[in-house]
C-alpha cells in the first residue's frame, strides 16, 4: 500500500485543557505527575520552559484542576506591560497608602483574590515590584485603604531556564524566588519527549481544524514520521506554526508528506535556500534524508519502519542501498 494512502487517525477523545501535557513519554509522564501534585497543594508554583513552550496552558490546568470553576483566573505579562506594570499589578493607592503591602481594588492581585494569578516572565520585574510582591506573597495578604486582607490566591510564575543564572547574579530576588519556587516543574523541550509528537499533530490539527472552521483533516502515517524526526528548537509554537501552514494550503481531507515539506522549508531554511540540481537530484536529496530520519526513529527496525513508509521491507533494504544509506545497524 502506498504511503499516502495510510492516513493517521482521527481525534476522537475530548481534548485536554492544557496540549503540553498530551504524551506517553516518560520525559512528560513526569510532569504530568507533578502537575498532579502540584493542584493538591496551595503553595505558588514556577514553571520553568525555554520559549515556544505553552507554560500558560500548563498554569491554566494548575488552576482548572485546584479552583472551582468559577474562581477568577488572572494574568500579568511581566514583559509587556512596561511601566504600567506596576499598576496594573498593584494597582493606584490612595492617599494613605504607601507601603509595600498596599493594593487597589482594581489590581490584578485584588482581582485574583480566590484564585490564581498567572506571572508570564516573572524575570522580567523591575527590583521595586519584586521587593512589594516578595512581601506580599510572604505575608499571604495586602492592604487596600489600609485595612489587611488575606490574599487567597494560588501564584504561578513562567520563566525560562535562566532564572537561576538570573538569582545566581542577584538580577531576581533570591527570597522571592524560593517562594515562587515552593513547587518548581521544568517542562521538557519537544526534543526530549520525540515520541509524544504523533499524539500532539494530532491535538493541535484538531484545533487548528477548528479555529479555522475547517473540515476535519488527518496526516499520513509518513507525514507525521516525518514531523516526529525533527528536533524542533522552537518547541511546540513552532511545530504549531507548520501545522497551521499546512492547513491553510491543504485541500484535500488527507494530508501528504509532500505537503508539509513546503511549510518546513517556509520555517526553516527558505530564507538561505539555494537551489542545487535538477529536480531528480533534489528528489534523492529528500528520499535519502527522510527515510534515513524514518529509520532512526524507529531505532533501524526495518519492519516498523517500511510500515510508516508504505513499502515492503525487502523493498525498504533496496531502496536503502540505492540511496548509499548504511543499514549495518538495521533489525527485522
Amino acid at each position: 500500500m502506498a504511503a499516502h494512502s495510510q492516513p493517521a487517525r482521527l481525534l476522537t477523545t475530548p481534548p485536554a485543557a492544557s496540549v503540553e501535557l498530551i504524551g506517553r513519554s516518560a520525559a512528560i509522564g513526569r510532569i504530568q505527575e507533578l502537575v498532579r501534585r502540584a493542584a493538591a497543594l496551595e503553595s505558588a508554583v514556577l514553571l520553568v520552559a525555554e520559549p515556544g513552550i505553552d507554560v500558560e496552558s500548563v498554569a491554566r490546568e494548575l488552576h482548572i484542576r485546584s479552583r472551582p470553576p468559577s474562581a477568577p483566573w488572572v494574568v500579568a505579562d511581566c514583559a509587556s506591560l512596561g511601566p504600567q506594570l506596576d499598576l496594573k499589578l498593584f494597582g493606584a493607592p490612595g492617599p494613605a497608602q504607601s507601603d509595600l503591602e498596599s493594593i487597589s481594588d482594581d489590581s490584578l492581585i485584588a482581582g485574583a483574590r480566590g484564585g490564581t494569578l498567572f506571572l508570564r516572565d516573572v524575570t522580567e520585574l523591575p527590583s521595586s515590584l519584586q521587593t512589594r510582591l516578595a512581601r506580599i506573597v510572604r505575608d499571604g495578604e495586602a492592604r487596600i485603604q489600609g485595612q489587611p486582607v488575606l490574599t487567597e490566591l494560588r501564584l504561578v510564575a513562567g520563566a525560562l531556564p535562566s532564572i537561576d543564572a538570573d538569582v545566581h547574579e542577584h538580577r531576581f530576588r533570591p527570597d522571592l524566588f524560593r517562594r515562587l519556587a515552593a513547587t518548581r516543574i521544568d517542562l521538557p523541550p519537544l526534543r526530549d519527549r520525540l515520541a509524544d509528537v504523533p499524539a500532539l499533530v494530532e491535538r493541535i490539527l484538531h484545533d487548528v481544524c477548528a479555529a479555522s472552521g475547517s473540515a476535519p483533516r488527518a496526516f499520513t502515517q509518513a507525514a507525521v514520521a516525518l514531523l516526529a524526526a525533527l528536533a524542533w528548537p522552537g518547541n511546540l509554537a513552532e511545530l504549531r506554526g507548520a501545522i497551521e501552514r499546512v492547513v491553510a494550503r491543504a485541500r484535500e481531507d488527507v494530508i501528504q508528506v509532500e505537503q508539509v515539506l513546503p511549510a518546513l522549508q517556509l520555517e526553516r531554511a527558505l530564507a538561505s535556500f539555494v537551489p542545487t540540481g535538477n529536480l531528480r537530484e533534489a528528489r534523492m536529496r529528500f528520499e535519502r534524508s527522510y527515510i534515513a530520519a524514518v529509520l532512526q526513529h524507529h531505532g533501524w527496525r526495518m519492519a516498523d519502519a517500511a510500515q510508516t513508509l508504505g513499502i515492503q521491507r525487502p523493498n525498504l533494504y533496496r531502496k536503502a542501498r540505492q540511496l548509499g544509506i548504511s543499514v549495518a545497524r538495521a533489525t527485522e
